[in-house]
């Protein structure tokens, strides 16, 4: 682990009356198995808004978690499993609840991860909702230590040969977003970062690893020669194929793990693209047996990258 950079997790960041039922909710229908939830994403950034509240739910143990064995099973290899938690209140539409162990957590934020999926979320803010003790808010806080750090190294290795914070931090989530199935537009990568540019500035001159230096006019300079440079496309290359695969697999296992799934998977490629998505009541009952055409439709269309 790291030394803690400029702290990723707003202590003091008011998250409203509905994130705090959700996740005493949450807490409550599992009890001390939840090490610690982590509230982050769209309605973190926009809080004024009416949307589905992203929380990550840290468990110690999928047995003592999930009340099916093939739920275990399911989240061991392919970690992590999704579901969804209606509000009953109305406040929001309801929680996308994704489940993953501290163990699978930790070890897919180090640079030689080739799921890219934990650390490209939590090198960006978020808020710890609720922590089982002291000693595991502690850890959490260096788990996405690690996270920015492996963010980092990314930032640099893929970044432009000069910029400022700003420019590396925007090429990174573009290239984050470019592994997965995303429906977002270009413009994304610019909105994350303006959610809180002053932290994205202050980890990114904390924790600028070697082989990048800073000019006295603020702006950052690289120092890699040719092949580190290419070693890291290389790298990455992998890291793209492999995020493309992960991504189906896991909107595979969402039809059948998820209550409700196909219906959220569609909600948010319309919200997110602003294009209709249509099912035929076959697509519906049959959702495998549909899948690869339905995905092929909507990369087509362009709803998907």
């Amino acid at each position: 682990m790291v030394t803690q950079p400029p702290s990723l997790l707003l202590s003091d960041h008011p998250v409203g009356d509905a994130v705090g039922r959700m996740a005493r909710e949450l807490r409550h229908r599992h009890g001390d198995t939840v090490a610690a939830i982590l509230f982050y994403g769209s309605c973190l950034r926009d809080q004024g808004g009416a949307g589905i509240l992203d929380f990550y739910v840290l468990v110690d143990d999928y047995r003592s978690f999930h009340d099916h064995p093939v739920a275990v099973l399911a989240n061991a290899i392919l970690p992590p499993s999704v579901g969804f938690v209606a509000d009953t209140e109305g406040a929001f539409q309801g929680a996308k609840v994704t489940v993953i162990s501290r163990d699978q957590f930790a070890t897919r934020v180090t640079p030689d991860s080739l799921d890219t999926t934990i650390w490209a979320r939590f090198c960006q803010p978020a808020v710890l909702v609720h922590c089982r003790n002291a000693g595991v808010a502690d850890w959490v806080a260096q788990i996405l230590s690690q996270a920015a750090v492996t963010a980092m190294h990314w930032a640099v290795h893929l970044g432009p040969d000069e910029g400022r914070a700003e420019d590396f931090w925007i090429n990174l989530f573009r290239h984050t977003y470019g592994v997965e199935l995303r429906v977002e537009g270009a413009a994304r990568a610019a909105q994350l970062y303006g959610f809180s540019p002053a932290l994205f500035d202050a980890v990114f001159a904390a924790l600028a690893p070697a082989g990048i230096e800073r000019r006295p006019d603020g702006r950052y300079r690289l120092r890699l020669d040719g092949s580190q440079r290419r070693q890291a496309r290389r790298r990455w290359f992998w890291r793209r194929i492999a995020g493309k695969i992960l991504n189906v697999l896991r909107l595979t296992k969402a039809l059948f793990t998820f209550d409700g799934g196909i219906d959220y998977i569609v909600g948010k490629l319309e919200r997110h693209s602003g294009q209709h998505v249509a099912l035929r009541p076959w697509q519906r009952r049959y959702p495998l047996l549909a899948a690869p055409g339905v995905l092929w439709s909507l990369y087509r269309r362009g709803v998907i990258r």
